[in-house]
Order: structure tokens, then C-alpha cells, then sequence
């Protein structure tokens, strides 16, 4: 009797009846995945704001034989620098660091303490126009050091203008589209990405010596004056066309 299937034949019915190949037609890639048409630019936009408070990092220095005098001294200058700026209403007020640490005097490679350098730093925040009056009234308090200075605007202030630094960073990244594609006689379809990079921060003014104004014998008002805020941002989109 002639055989129906040959060896080989069966083995194929048997691969289909257990589900090992599949007979099922490949569905096509979309329109999407074939070969879609993306332009990438990035817009930059711009706004000044009026800086109205001052943060400022104050600081007490102090030296000293021992651990303990210095330590001691320390805490009472800052103490005294505390409750000033606590009476002055300041804002965000804290402690940045505290340190007391050896100093040493290295002979022939062997190192000899010779005293103690204890430093307590705090940071606050206040309007502008009291600054000056009140780094004056800190030093006298015990203050030795005013490490740095920077200017910022309120929050509402920020906010705003980070707002209007988007719209014309947008606005840009629009511009170049329209322009690039205008040129290659195309046209934008849609937008398919939008990507916010961020703003600015706060303009940091440091102090170039941190010198112990504590010293000084002459006496003048400290001018602290501000100035404007820049805010920038940048959107990058993502463009069919």
C-alpha cells in the first residue's frame, strides 16, 4: 500500500498540531515605525526680575591654646550673633557648619600642636535694605566673617518670570521650525515632544577675603545693594513634518 505522508511530511503536521510554527501572516510596521519625519530644536527664552531679599552666610571665627577656650568663645559670639538676627526677624535662619579644629607646627617631619581654630556659620535670608545695617550690627555682636552674599527675587517674582522665559523660549524653538522647514518648502504637521529644561538659580556674589572685620577701628555703614535676577529656560521640541 503507497504511503500517504512521508517522514518529513508528518513531522510538519505534528510541529502545527503543538503549536511550534505559527502559518500566520506578518502584520505590517505602521506608518509610525516605517519612517516618520522629526525635526529637533531647542528654543531659549529670557526674563529679568528685580531681586528684593539678600541670602547672606555670616560666620564666627575664633583661636585659641585649647579645645576648650576656643570652643567656649565660639559658642558664646554665636550665641550673641544668634539672637541678633532672631530680634531682626530674619528669614530661613540655620546653622551651615561648625568646626574646631588643631593647628599644627611640623618641625623635622613631626607635627606640634600649637593651638585650636573653632568656626560656627549660619545662613539667613532678609530684605535687601537691611542688610547692610544688620552685617554692621552682627560684627559688633561677635560675627568675624561674611563668606558670601546672594541677591534673589520672592518666589512669586521667580515664578512669574520663569513663565514669561518659557513662552519665549517656545516661541523660539517655533520660529526656528518654521523657518528650516519654510525654507526646504515643507511644513509642520504636529508636535509630538516637548521638553522643559529648567531655569536659573540665585546669582551667588562671594566675598573675595574673608577677613575678621571684627578688627577694623574704622567705622562705616556696609552698602549692599541688589540688582536684577536672570531667568533663563529652554524647550526643545519634537516636530513631524
Amino acid at each position: 500500500m503507497r504511503k500517504l505522508f512521508s517522514p518529513v511530511v508528518w513531522g510538519w503536521v505534528l510541529l502545527i498540531a503543538f503549536g511550534v510554527v505559527s502559518l500566520t501572516t506578518a502584520v505590517p510596521a505602521t506608518a509610525q515605525e516605517v519612517g516618520m519625519k522629526v525635526l529637533t530644536v531647542t528654543g531659549q527664552g529670557q526674563e529679568f526680575v528685580q531681586t528684593t531679599k539678600t541670602h547672606v552666610n555670616l560666620g564666627v571665627e575664633v583661636r585659641g591654646q585649647t579645645a576648650n577656650e576656643v570652643q567656649q568663645a565660639v559658642a558664646q559670639r554665636s550665641t550673641a550673633v544668634i539672637e541678633l538676627l532672631r530680634d531682626r526677624n530674619v528669614e530661613k535662619l540655620q546653622t551651615t557648619g561648625i568646626r574646631l579644629n588643631p593647628q599644627y607646627n611640623y618641625d623635622r617631619g613631626e607635627g606640634r600642636i600649637t593651638g585650636y581654630i573653632g568656626v560656627n556659620t549660619v545662613s539667613f535670608e532678609m530684605p535687601t535694605e537691611e542688610v547692610g545695617t544688620l552685617l554692621d550690627d552682627a560684627i559688633e555682636a561677635g560675627a568675624t566673617q561674611i563668606q558670601g552674599v546672594s541677591f534673589i527675587a520672592s518666589d512669586e517674582a521667580m515664578a512669574a518670570a520663569r513663565n514669561v522665559a518659557l513662552q519665549a523660549a517656545t516661541t523660539e524653538a517655533q520660529s526656528q521650525a518654521e523657518a528650516v522647514l519654510g525654507g526646504l518648502g515643507m511644513s509642520v504637521e504636529e508636535i509630538i515632544g516637548i521638553q522643559i529644561n529648567g531655569a536659573s538659580g540665585p546669582i551667588e556674589i562671594p566675598v573675595p577675603q574673608q577677613a575678621r572685620l571684627a578688627e577694623s577701628s574704622v567705622s562705616y555703614d556696609t552698602p549692599v545693594i541688589g540688582g536684577e535676577q536672570t531667568v533663563t529656560a529652554t524647550v526643545t521640541l519634537q516636530i513631524r513634518y
